[in-house]
């Protein structure tokens, strides 16, 4: 399967020239997928059959890999773009902002302790390098503070100390004045400072510029945003229906039904049918008849 950032990042170029991105996954092996029947077989002999497949497969030395693509959208397009650029509920029309190939992501080992590399693995989108920043992703900004204090509170403080989280860059990890605390594993002389600047030949922030800055305007307060042409929930919706195969359609309308049957309360239903119609007509319509043929079923 692909795999998709469904923020919108910044990538700042030596210029300084701003331009707003997101990622794609591709998958190098193909897109395969199973029925709902397959699926519930599949599930009910081994539950972690994907795991175990990719397990297998990385021991046998056929390595699953992904080709990286972004797409590029130049800073000053963002604001009279025909919906919110930084909305992580839309996709940006390849047409519009073509792919482009980045590299290869590959996966050539397993882990030999999954406590260690695994468990105690925290990732946080605030972890930026040189270059690369945030937008004006209102979910992003709000994980860029979320993700590091559940890491905080899950694993410790010094979770970034940990060998599968410290930067790979400078030996030893990070030069900085983190030290102490519970689980602390740096182990610094009695007599290194806790403090900067200072005269004894501690570490130094470079306040170079990690990204572009990004300019604000409008108003703060509870009031709904301006909507863009193409901003509301339904359209794209509709446009991926439209872009199905029959037998796609066929898949999708068979997999909403079974599980909205299954509701109680048919005003609940009908609230969950015009959701569908607002889509495409077809699509809430054939949701509609299954939905009705598993009911009198």
């Amino acid at each position: 399967m692909n795999g998709y950032g469904s923020h919108t990042y910044q990538w700042t170029n030596a210029e300084g020239e701003a331009f707003f991105v997101k990622y794609h996954f591709k998958t190098n092996q193909g897109i395969r997928c199973m029925s709902s029947e397959q699926a519930a077989e599949v599930a009910g002999s081994d539950p972690n059959s994907h795991q175990t497949d990719l397990l297998q497969a990385v021991e046998r030395g056929v390595n699953p890999s992904w080709t990286l693509y972004v797409q590029i959208m130049p800073a000053a397009e963002a604001a009279d773009y025909r919906f919110n650029p930084f909305d992580l509920t839309k996709v940006w029309p390849h047409g519009d902002y073509p792919l482009q190939r980045v590299g290869r992501l590959v996966l050539d080992r397993n882990p030999d302790n999954v406590f260690a590399e695994v468990e105690q693995a925290a990732f946080s989108p605030n972890n930026f390098v040189p270059g690369i920043g945030p937008s004006p992703d209102k979910m992003l900004q709000g994980r860029l503070f979320a993700y590091a204090d559940a890491h905080r509170y899950r694993l410790g403080v010094n979770h970034t100390q940990l060998a599968v989280n410290a930067p790979k860059a400078v030996p030893g990890g990070a030069d900085n004045y983190g030290r102490d605390g519970f689980m602390a594993t740096r182990n610094g002389s009695r007599h290194d400072k806790n403090y900067e600047p200072n005269s004894y030949a501690g570490p130094v922030q470079t306040d170079a510029a990690l990204s572009a800055p990004l300019a604000l305007h409008g108003h703060t307060g509870t009031h709904p945003a301006p909507p863009h042409a193409k901003d509301d929930d339904f359209h794209q919706a509709g446009e991926l229906y439209r872009l199905m195969s029959e037998e796609e359609k066929t898949r999708l309308v068979a997999n909403i039904a079974g599980g909205l049957s299954q509701v109680s309360r048919d005003d609940v239903i009908d609230r969950n049918l015009a959701h569908f119609r607002a889509a495409d007509p077809d699509y809430g319509k054939r949701v509609e008849e299954a939905v009705r043929a598993l009911r009198e079923d």
